[in-house]
């Protein structure tokens, strides 16, 4: 099968094309003919290093296709069903292998989802949906700020905020042209991220935010953890900036009443898959009904993966960036 290999840490440069073995499944493992992989900032941090995977390595954390094989003790699966996974690497190839667990049928459901869109489901909608639904245990009627909100995760949280109730939802963009754009992804306000305290403050008429969800990293963390409303929840999913960190005094959490809570979806797919495939079939089923619509903002083939990675650091798109390998 042709892959995509990271074979040394760097730049997109380093990314090659390469004819690897295709790999029989183990015991509760599928075998996936992949049509679309999509593309993650996770992918990114990847080759740069900073996970330190074992090298060499296929990226690729979801993809969409159609079953080719099933190892033993999969049950509720079949040869040829179109199904998403979270393949949590490995996705940038022709076959890949992937946990039934983090298999997820899309011929379940009334409305058809075409593999596009299921392709750039996994990463994002289960990281926003899990965020608002299980780390910040969201209620109906309260309020919402995303930052990066042009982005994967801010695209699908803006629309899921507001498929589960919540009464105001702001975003933050870093480039103000994608601002007009992310309006369309269910934001009531789109502020840019540098100086956003004061806009969100003026949003809320001094109350402060309910919920920050925070890829961003610092300052934006520590700025984020000021506009908290009491019994306000900061989700951290990420560190994009890079910056180094600041503490969080528990003593100043206390006295304020806030919460800072964490959620990585890569550590529950090894620790509690079960949470991730319930989570899966609810967001599946809000993408089936239309409250939930991911944006392709280009289709790129297999080969092209480093030109995607350009792009990505480039930020010079909107929403998501999909490899077409089959």
């Amino acid at each position: 099968m042709k892959a995509v290999v990271v074979p040394r840490f760097g730049g997109p440069e380093v990314l090659e094309t390469r004819d690897m073995p295709i790999q029989e499944p183990g015991s509760g493992q599928i075998l996936i003919q992949v049509a679309y992989a999509g593309v993650n900032n996770t992918d990114l941090w990847s080759r740069q290093g900073r996970h330190r995977p074992v090298l060499p390595f296929i990226p690729g954390y979801e993809v969409a296709g159609t079953i080719r094989a099933l190892g033993e003790g999969v049950e509720g699966f079949r040869v040829g069903q179109d199904i998403s996974a979270l393949t949590v690497g490995g996705g940038y190839a022709e076959f890949v292998l992937a946990q039934a667990a983090l298999t997820f049928p899309l011929d379940t459901f009334a409305s058809k989802i075409d593999l596009q869109q299921a392709a750039v489901f996994p990463t994002v909608a289960l990281t926003a949906y899990g965020m608002l639904t299980q780390a910040a245990r969201m209620r109906k009627g309260e309020s919402v700020l995303i930052h990066s909100a042009s982005g994967g995760v801010g695209m699908a949280a803006g629309q899921i905020a507001r498929a589960l109730g919540a009464q105001l939802v702001l975003g933050t963009v870093g480039n103000e042209k994608h601002a007009a754009s992310a309006r369309s992804f269910g934001y009531d306000q789109i502020f840019p991220v540098n100086g956003f305290e004061q806009a969100v403050m003026e949003a809320t008429d001094g109350k402060g935010i309910g919920i920050v969800l925070d890829a961003r990293g610092e300052p934006t963390r520590s700025q984020s953890l000021s506009v908290l409303a009491p019994l306000g929840r900061l989700v951290v999913f990420g560190d994009a900036s890079g910056n180094p960190e600041k503490p969080i005094s528990p003593n100043e959490l206390w006295r304020s009443n806030k919460a800072v809570v964490g959620y990585s979806i890569t550590t529950l797919s090894q620790t509690t898959p079960h949470l991730l495939a319930t989570m899966a079939g609810q967001t599946l089923q809000l993408m089936a009904e239309g409250a939930l619509k991911l944006t392709i903002s280009e289709t790129l083939p297999l080969e092209q993966a480093a030109e995607a990675h350009r792009r990505i650091e480039a930020r010079s798109h909107i929403g998501k960036l999909l490899l077409q390998v089959r």
